[in-house]
């Protein structure tokens, strides 16, 4: 069983905002693979259950706002008993140019404040899968402002063609691992 999470903020005011690109992703997945997510109390977000390429996968949108994402995942963790190295977790980087996707096994937090909370739950743990979506270059303001923006549609536009590969790498890395999904879909 593996674990997908998607980073994002649960309030509609943020839906379209850079920091909720974890959040689209996950959603772009709902839409191609017909699937709906569900509120579960006990794990303060929306979860759900599908197969891909023969391999049980939980879908998880943590509702605990960016800063407290690892308390969510901890949770769906310890319940489903899963390891940290069968985690893949979807983010938002303001160092990739938009729609830029990087694959990434293992690493420090890179001052993203929901993989220092998931770092933090995990007591240091770093040996979980990330995906990083590109939502740069960032303006000369503060990175909080800027992540908290709105897409322009432009941008939307470009950043749905990125999902749509973004589904694609996940297909693979499912089926394959993080090394080689490195390098078929890293740039």
């Amino acid at each position: 069983m593996k674990l997908i999470a998607g980073l994002g903020n649960p309030d509609t005011k943020y839906q379209f905002t850079r920091h909720n690109a974890g959040f689209m992703l996950l959603d772009y997945m709902k839409y191609k693979h017909s699937f709906e997510f569900k509120f579960e109390s006990k794990f303060n977000g929306e979860i759900a259950k599908i197969q891909m390429n023969g391999e049980s996968i939980i879908l998880l949108k943590p509702h605990t706002y960016m800063n407290l994402s690892g308390n969510a995942l901890i949770a769906v963790m310890n319940f489903y008993k899963i390891q940290p190295q069968d985690i893949l977790i979807a983010y938002d980087d303001i160092s990739l140019p938009l729609g830029t996707l990087r694959f990434r096994a293992k690493g420090s937090d890179g001052g993203h404040n929901g993989i220092k909370s998931i770092i933090k739950v995990l007591g240091g743990n770093t040996t979980f899968d990330r995906l990083k979506i590109g939502i740069g270059p960032q303006p000369p303001i503060p990175s909080e402002a800027f992540v908290l923006q709105n897409f322009t549609q432009e941008q939307l536009e470009e950043l749905k063609m990125a999902l749509q590969r973004a589904n694609e790498a996940i297909e693979f890395y499912i089926k394959n691992d993080i090394i080689l999904t490195q390098s078929k879909f890293n740039g």
